[in-house]
């Protein structure tokens, strides 16, 4: 099947994307709005950007029904766009999967935002990572998004040996 994207309407283009590039990470955005209101939600648009500096990104679908910005992207906004310019990303993990799917709140899917930010601060389960920085990711049990209502679990993998793969990163 060859499809032109341009004139795929809008639902088809989420269902193609979401249903071939599986799983996608699941990051657990809060933010905090300049008047103190906390937001919680998740987002499956999420992928480190790189490590020199240390980035991340996700994207924030939307508009509102009522046309507003999302509260995510209105609170990770600069403080000269009106917001705090702050946010903290979560992994995912089988052990919040239940929470973190009900801050999910489904909305007609629209024009994307991307937001990049910038790494500042790392907390992670000293259980999780070893004096060498690897993560264990059997105990991390991070979450995937598939398609729909499916997620998947960090648990089933396997080996490539790959001689040209970065020392000491094994």
């Amino acid at each position: 099947m060859h499809l032109p994207a341009d004139q795929l309407p809008i639902e088809a283009r989420y269902k193609l994307l979401t249903g071939t590039v599986i799983p996608r990470p699941v990051a657990v955005v809060s933010t905090l709005s300049t008047e103190g209101v906390t937001n919680l939600a998740p987002f499956s648009y999420f992928n480190i950007v790189g490590h020199a500096p240390l980035a991340l990104s996700f994207a924030v679908a939307g508009p509102k029904p009522d046309g507003t910005l999302k509260d995510t992207l209105r609170n990770a906004h600069l403080p000269a766009q009106g917001g705090t310019g702050e946010f903290v990303v979560n992994i995912a993990t089988e052990h919040y999967a239940v929470q973190m799917a009900r801050t999910a709140t489904p909305l007609a899917v629209g024009r994307s935002c991307l937001v990049i930010g910038e790494i500042v601060y790392v907390h992670i389960d000293d259980a999780l990572i070893d004096g060498r920085f690897r993560v264990d990711f059997e105990q991390l049990r991070a979450l995937g998004r598939m398609a729909g209502s499916r997620y998947a679990r960090t648990s089933d993998t396997f080996l490539l040996d790959d001689e040209n793969f970065p020392p000491g990163t094994r």
